[in-house]
């Protein structure tokens, strides 16, 4: 019975897999592979689809749903009112073409540790990364990788207080806040930055070498984006804005000054610290414990909390200081908040299918086998989310999946060794941040359309950015973590 219903749980991954990188939807996709699951283990079908599914599936919402809300139309305002192009604009300026490379990194680092979603800083930074390659002379094919370093590496998974979601989701698991383990955070941080900017300069000098300039390449395809179906399935699973509203809404021709474009990333940041270290631990809380509000504690709610206010007064910060640059207000917001139900609902739909495969007898041996795996429970819980995002191709529904079914474990065995949860986290967020990068994810596949390129052209340095970079962090932090621990 157990061999069968491991092939359940195999077979209903594999289908999930191999349809959803063609563009099929993961809200049809994840309950049929739930459904087989729990078919080849003979349980019950219905239960398990409006219980087990439709329930692990909703608690997730519930969790995080307001986060993909307001950071979807955060990034809109943002957008629309010119201030993620001032940013980038004045970053450019400031370095100039002879760092371009830097400047590319560093406008796609501040603008997503600020809180601006994904795929609005692609639809930003490729135009402005286009132009200072040119000038620079330097291949277009560094592009991608140029942009995933800053925008996808350790604003999204290693710097203290990021509020990007794979930061916020193992805090109610392990009760952390966005700030969780900011030492082993800041070390990361330099890691994947030193090794990405080393790897693209070795590639720059490189090409200078062969007298490689700049080159001609397939146009940019933002259009193409809200259009192509399957392409958007794929984005919308790896990331938390939809990429089809991109297009919707309208920009204003005449961005803000610097001042004013920047103000709302500070919001987010000092409002993000305060709420975690001062202003949340000082309120009394006890009311949470009663049962209308669930029976839960602060450290439960805290994190995502914090990052709640954080982005909700960035939001109205932008509305104070640009609404006059915002030519039609109501269409961007609309836009922004349509821009994260496809997001939210499609990893929704991986942790429901991820809660159907927990529950199943078989999934024993499974659970069994990665937390008898040697090096402790960091090690453990590395592999573990590597694997989950690698499969699902998303940095989230991966982490999730891992988190809804061992997280408990990873807390029960961290408590008894005396092992700060913070540390857990960290390691968590690092890892669902690795191998989720994989050639069939869909932001790789939208960033390179967005960029002009493909995969033979640019992923290889995408691969040591993206990749590699983050798996040296990531060990490294396993090791610190596992001699020092948190810090």
């Amino acid at each position: 019975m157990t061999l069968i219903g491991l092939a359940g749980i195999l077979g209903g991954l594999g289908l999930l897999i191999f349809l959803a990188f063609r563009g099929w939807s993961v809200l049809l996709l994840a309950p049929i592979a739930a459904l087989i699951a729990a078919l080849f283990s003979r349980e019950p079908l219905l239960a398990h689809w409006t219980q087990t599914f439709m329930g692990g599936a909703a608690g997730f919402l519930g969790r995080f749903f307001p986060l993909f809300l307001l950071g979807a139309i955060f990034g809109k305002l943002m957008e629309d009112s010119g201030s993620v192009t001032a940013i980038a604009t004045f970053i450019t300026r400031q370095l100039g073409s002879q760092r371009a490379m830097l400047a590319v990194v560093l406008a796609g680092a501040l603008v997503t540790y600020g809180g601006v979603s994904l795929f609005v800083a692609f639809f930003v930074l490729a135009p402005m990364a286009q132009e200072l390659f040119r000038s620079a002379n330097i291949p277009r094919r560094l592009m991608p990788a140029a942009i995933v370093l800053g925008t996808s590496t350790f604003t999204m998974s290693a710097l203290p207080g990021t509020p990007s979601i794979q930061n916020a989701i193992p805090m109610p698991f392990f009760g952390t806040t966005p700030f969780a383990a900011p030492g082993l955070g800041i070390l990361a941080s330099l890691i994947m930055v030193g090794f990405g900017l080393w790897w693209l300069s070795r590639e720059e000098r490189r090409a200078r070498k062969r007298a490689e300039g700049f080159g001609v390449g397939a146009p940019m395809a933002t259009d193409r984006l809200a259009t192509d179906e399957k392409l958007r399935e794929r984005a919308t699973t790896a990331r938390e804005f939809d990429p089809a509203e991109i297009l919707h809404g309208k920009r204003t021709d005449r961005p803000p000054p610097i001042t004013a474009a920047a103000l709302p990333l500070l919001v987010v940041i000092a409002v993000n610290l305060a709420m975690s270290l001062f202003i949340l631990p000082a309120l009394d809380t006890r009311y949470l414990a009663d049962p209308p509000f669930g029976g839960v504690t602060l450290a439960d709610l805290g994190g995502v909390w914090a990052v709640i206010t954080a982005l909700s007064c960035a939001i109205v910060t932008v509305l104070v200081v640009s609404h006059r640059r915002l030519p039609a207000i109501r269409a961007t917001m609309d836009a922004g908040a349509n821009a994260a139900v496809l997001p939210a609902l499609s990893v929704a739909s991986l942790v429901g299918f991820g809660a159907v495969v927990a529950a199943m007898p078989a999934f024993a041996v499974v659970r069994d086998a990665v937390l008898s795996i040697g090096g402790g429970p960091l090690v453990s819980l590395a592999v573990a989310t590597n694997s989950l995002a690698a499969l699902t191709g998303s940095a989230s529904g991966g982490l999730t999946i891992a988190l809804e079914a061992l997280g408990p474990t990873y807390l029960e065995r961290a408590v008894a060794i005396g092992l700060d949860p913070a540390l857990l986290h960290r390691v968590a967020v690092i890892g669902s941040g690795t191998l989720d990068s994989l050639p069939h994810n869909g932001a790789v596949v939208t960033l390179l359309a967005v960029c002009g390129s493909t995969h033979r052209e640019s992923y290889r340095d995408i691969v040591v950015v993206g990749i590699v970079g983050a798996m040296i962090a990531l060990a490294v932090v396993v090791a610190v973590g596992s001699m020092f621990g948190s810090f």
